[in-house]
């Protein structure tokens, strides 16, 4: 494989945010914020300021981290089924058919499913009658 290239400086600070937001130190900041935000309330006799403070920065927050998580995901996604797609392709009895299917259309991937839960059934009913 040739022209792999690395890793972009926003796939890496996307993985790095989205691994350390997945940490108990990440909640239990984000916890002690909340909790001095709420202290801190009766200092500022719980104005609209004070409500806004913590709506505004929880929007903030929230909306970056749509596009950090969102970025990981998709790559994680796309590894996922490239690693599948080479299982389907090295395994002689595996139906080559079923590569790339996230590509295909909701009512043919309905369709396989069908043809898989029918399998499976079948499969199920020999298991019972020890066949």
């Amino acid at each position: 494989m040739h022209g792999i290239r690395p890793i972009s400086h926003f796939g890496r600070l996307a993985r790095s945010a989205a691994h350390a937001m997945g940490q108990p130190a990440a909640f239990g900041t984000a916890l002690g914020v909340v909790i001095l935000w709420s202290l801190a309330g009766p200092l500022f006799g719980f104005s609209d300021t004070w409500q806004l403070v913590i709506n505004t920065g929880t929007t903030i927050v929230t909306f970056l981290m749509v596009f950090l998580i969102q970025n990981t995901q998709n790559k994680d996604a796309e590894a996922m089924h490239i690693k599948l797609d080479e299982l389907i392709r090295a395994i002689a009895q595996a139906r080559n058919a079923l590569l790339n299917l996230e590509e295909l259309e909701e009512q043919d991937l309905d369709r396989i499913r069908a043809e898989y839960l029918r399998l499976a059934e079948q499969s199920r009913g020999e298991l019972r009658t020890g066949t």
